[in-house]
């Protein structure tokens, strides 16, 4: 394996730099080689949200790996952007968060980081806020930016594209987010920016505004988007089919542990660094071992070793319970998108939603042996949720089905 397996493991596409005479991934292994500086890898997060998940952690496990190899981490926290919102993706234009909501989300967001990212080696890491110059940026610098790019590239973009051709509106200030972006990497002078493959159009106009300031442009390196626990859509906390990094060892070993056989190999290579080729080959180890790393990695090894033996225990228990008489819910009954609480009403787990909600707050609930503690957890189609025992307290349980 080369030294630079690394790179390679898990990465989509890393785009080129001015040089095009040979294959980019070539010009970037030449640069790790032969640069006599530590490179400065850019990875922009707008703290939007309070929760990390796992499919966010794999560009953050990237730029773990450049640091492990002596480089220097750059993230930037979009304070400043974040009050705009991505629009990448967006069929409609996002909600703007005030200030107060961004600043209580970055401290969530650096906390939950600590366990993915070098800290403490000095030099590896840098942590900048774009308020830092955006909130000095005066209007002449906006014209410029603003300048290096027409309308039609701007609607080339695939978010843009298509609410163009459904007549959604698309403001004005969405425009400035892929060019603040962009200029974040001017800032910073960076060699290469990380993002998911989604990001591809806001990385490359980071790269076309470092020409446009006499900047050598930098590499994108795109990674995978993280398919979620429902094994179709991509993993979003919106969906319901998440693992989050706060989550508690034993949901996390559980989630996981259940994913569809289709994902094993996939988070393997992206969520871990075990040998591949060294995988055991029966499926239940295969899943356990899967399970067992990753939540070790967040919450130690006793705590995910302790999981592990409880979340058998819960199946073993389980089975025990639900015998050949164990009743059917049919979701048929149930207009989706529908909260859990109103499930658990309609399934007849609970006299009224109310009583639902104060089950789930006084973590009654379990899906799948798995504690639910998100009271407006909601299922967007009964598919999600086919075949999963749902369970109250120690004696009630119903059998989901969608059929």
């Amino acid at each position: 394996m080369d030294h630079f397996h690394w790179l390679h493991r898990g990465t989509a596409e890393i785009f080129p730099n001015q040089n095009n005479s040979n294959n980019s991934e070539e010009n970037l292994v030449n640069l790790l080689k032969n640069s006599d500086r530590p490179l400065r890898v850019k990875l922009g997060i707008d703290p939007t949200g309070s929760d990390i998940h796992l499919g966010h952690s794999i560009p953050f496990r990237k730029l773990r790996a450049f640091q492990d190899a002596g480089h220097t981490a750059v993230v930037i926290i979009g304070d400043f952007t974040a009050q705009i919102g991505d629009p990448t993706g967006k069929s409609e234009v996002r909600k703007q968060l005030n200030s107060k909501q961004v600043e209580k989300n970055v401290e969530s967001y650096l906390e939950q980081l600590s366990s993915v990212l070098d800290f403490s080696t000095p030099g590896r890491l840098e942590i900048r806020y774009n308020s830092e110059w955006f909130n000095k940026l005066d209007f002449h610098k906006v014209q410029e930016l603003l300048s290096t790019m027409t309308v039609s590239q701007m609607l080339a973009k695939e978010g843009f594209s298509e609410r163009y051709k459904k007549e959604n509106p698309i403001f004005l200030h969405e425009f400035l987010y892929p060019l603040m972006q962009g200029y974040d990497s001017v800032v910073v002078n960076a060699d290469v920016e990380l993002g998911g493959t989604d990001q591809k159009f806001n990385i490359a106009v980071g790269r076309d505004l470092q020409r446009h300031f006499g900047q050598k442009p930098q590499f994108g390196l795109l990674l995978p988007i993280l398919t979620g626990t429902d094994g179709t859509q991509k993993m979003s906390k919106s969906l319901g089919n998440y693992i989050g990094l706060k989550e508690d060892a034993l949901s996390m070993y559980s989630k996981i542990e259940k994913i569809p056989d289709t994902l094993v190999q996939n988070y393997f290579e992206l969520l871990t660094n075990l040998d591949l080729n060294e995988l055991p080959k029966d499926s239940r180890e295969l899943q356990k071992l899967l399970a067992t790393e990753i939540t070790s990695h967040y919450h130690g090894e006793e705590k995910a070793l302790s999981a592990k033996k409880t979340a058998e225990n819960l199946v073993k228990n389980r089975n025990s319970l639900l015998t050949d008489t164990i009743t059917e819910f049919n979701l048929s009954n149930v207009v989706f998108p529908a909260k859990l609480f109103y499930i658990l009403s309609a399934s007849k787990l609970c006299v009224s939603s109310g009583e639902g909600r104060r089950q789930i707050q006084g973590g009654s609930v379990r899906l799948e042996g798995e504690k639910i503690l998100d009271v407006n957890l909601v299922f967007d189609n009964p598919e999600q949720l086919d075949n999963k025992v749902l369970q109250v307290g120690k004696t009630k349980f119903t059998r989901l089905v969608s059929r």
